[in-house]
């Protein structure tokens, strides 16, 4: 019988405006994450109310959420580019832990 090994990782998910999507994508790239997933138009209910998740005008109009998996090494210098986003905007971040079966695709080619 065949089993996984798991590897431990960091999730970071970053819930902002989709204004603000390329400054996150940005500081994520110039990081050199390997991979992000997006979910624009996305609806909830937080301390400022209810937020609907379909667009008025455009995408940016509307809530987004964007989903890493990295090493741990690499949180800290997220939560350090992410940080001026929220001292100025609304919005939320998580950080969790995971394990992934997969190191090599979450942790770049020289690890």
């Amino acid at each position: 019988m065949s089993t996984f090994t798991l590897y431990p990782m960091k999730e970071i998910r970053v819930i902002i405006p989709g204004e603000h999507l390329k400054f996150v994508t940005d500081i994520l790239d110039e990081i050199k994450v390997t991979g992000y997933t997006i979910i624009p138009n996305i609806s909830g209910k937080g301390s400022h109310g209810l937020h609907a998740g379909h667009p008025m005008f455009s995408e940016v109009d509307s809530l987004t959420m964007l989903m890493t998996v990295v090493t741990e090494e690499k949180v800290e210098l997220i939560l350090a580019g992410l940080k001026p986003i929220f001292d100025q905007y609304t919005g939320v971040m998580f950080v969790s832990d995971v394990a992934v079966s997969r190191r090599e695709h979450f942790s770049g080619p020289s690890q």
